[in-house]
């Protein structure tokens, strides 16, 4: 048991160090490029393109670097700026949908899958939830407060100020960070080594049956589910691999996960943000279940189209 707690706390450092990595230095220089002409240059530039779906010209930042790398680098970026709560609410859901569009969208490509027919599904998806969120919901005008990042604004006035507010910043949104990866990775270490990983894939069988596809596939579902698609590559390229995954059931798997993968960590990752995360994965799970059965009928009747005129014929 101890040496479980053990090896979950080694990942889940591990991955704090990563993401520190990376959310540290893009805080910082985010932060001190609101006092150079360069981001204010970039944002009124973009602006125009951000009411469009209900975000002022500083939201550019947080999608743009969110989807380049990773949430953690968004996550990074927003809480540099104000925002109110609907418009964290819409970022972070375009960001659920879109993020590390790279590296993910790589991975469908070893797995037989479109880069570009995983990556545009993705961007549509965030595009249209956030019109829709725009449009619908009425509320979300306060500001959203950032947990332990939220305070007074200070005007800053010399470089050394700047760079050490930024600094704190910096500092705090890695802390909040970790404490929430830390114990996750502990659990998803227990998950693991106990076998329940298996047995959750042994009872999400007939849930992928529902949505089209063999058994065999669960476990792939299940990986993506719970450590998200980049962490669990290694894991979807074997079962294509050595499972005897289809092209077609992979196709839909990765259509299904591109829209809800990696729920407890994508979810929770945005609770120091001050929304409401419940919406989030209902949002992403329902979606996900319509996209991948529309595409898995499409795909029955085209194949049953297909086998008619091959009998015709």
């Amino acid at each position: 048991m101890i040496e479980i707690v053990k090896r979950g706390l080694k990942q889940g450092l591990s991955l704090a160090w990563t993401l520190g990595k990376i959310v540290f230095p893009i805080t910082i220089a985010v932060t001190i490029l609101q006092y150079t002409p360069i981001l204010p240059w970039f944002i009124n530039f973009v602006a125009p393109l951000m009411q469009l779906i209900g975000l002022p010209g500083e939201a550019a930042m947080p999608l743009v670097l969110g989807n380049a790398l990773n949430l953690y680098a968004g996550i990074g970026a927003i809480v540099s700026f104000e925002f109110t709560v609907k418009e964290v609410f819409i970022m972070a859901m375009m960001l659920s949908f879109s993020h590390n569009l790279f590296i993910e969208s790589a991975l469908a490509s070893r797995v037989g899958v479109s880069w570009w027919l995983i990556s545009s599904i993705r961007v549509a998806l965030a595009l249209i939830s956030a019109i829709v969120i725009n449009l619908v919901w009425q509320g979300g005008s306060e500001m959203a407060q950032y947990g332990l990042i939220s305070g007074p604004t200070v005007e800053l006035e010399t470089w050394s100020a700047i760079f050490l507010h930024g600094l704190k910043t910096a500092t705090i949104a890695v802390v909040q960070l970790s404490l929430v990866i830390l114990p996750l990775m502990i659990v998803m270490q227990f998950l693991r080594e106990l076998g329940w990983l298996t047995a959750l894939s042994n009872m999400f069988a007939p849930f992928t049956r529902f949505l089209g596809m063999k058994e065999n596939t669960s476990f792939t579902i299940v990986t993506g589910l719970t450590i998200g698609l980049a962490f669990g590559a290694g894991v979807m390229i074997q079962a294509v691999e050595e499972d005897g995954v289809s092209r077609k059931d992979m196709m839909l798997a990765l259509i299904f996960l591109v829209t809800c993968h990696a729920v407890i960590e994508d979810t929770v990752i945005f609770i120091p943000l001050g929304i409401s995360v419940w919406p989030l994965l209902v949002i992403r799970f329902s979606l996900a279940v319509i996209l991948t059965l529309l595409v898995s009928i499409s795909w029955r009747l085209v194949e049953k189209r297909r086998r008619e005129v091959k009998y015709e014929h």
